[in-house]
């Protein structure tokens, strides 16, 4: 587990999106590098509800993804 403190940019920018990319941005905080379904299990939160906030997280570039080096078909989360 890692902690990586969210900078003021970041923080600013989710500060208008809604509580799941909160919640979805405040886990990364707290755990880099996490699927989709890592996330949902973490937040509680629907794989849908989960798969907006992230979406919502990207367009503010709050969070990267990346390609799973052990599954392709997965993508790797972590907050910028």
């Amino acid at each position: 587990m890692s902690t990586k403190h969210m900078d003021e940019a970041t923080a600013e920018a989710i500060q208008d999106l809604p509580p799941s990319a909160k919640l979805v941005a405040k886990v990364l905080e707290h755990n880099d590098d996490l699927t989709q379904r890592e996330l949902a299990e973490k937040t509680l939160l629907p794989d849908r509800t989960v798969r907006y906030a992230l979406t919502r997280l990207k367009e503010e570039d709050a969070v990267t993804a990346r390609f799973s080096f052990t599954d392709a078909r997965k993508q790797i989360y972590s907050l910028n």
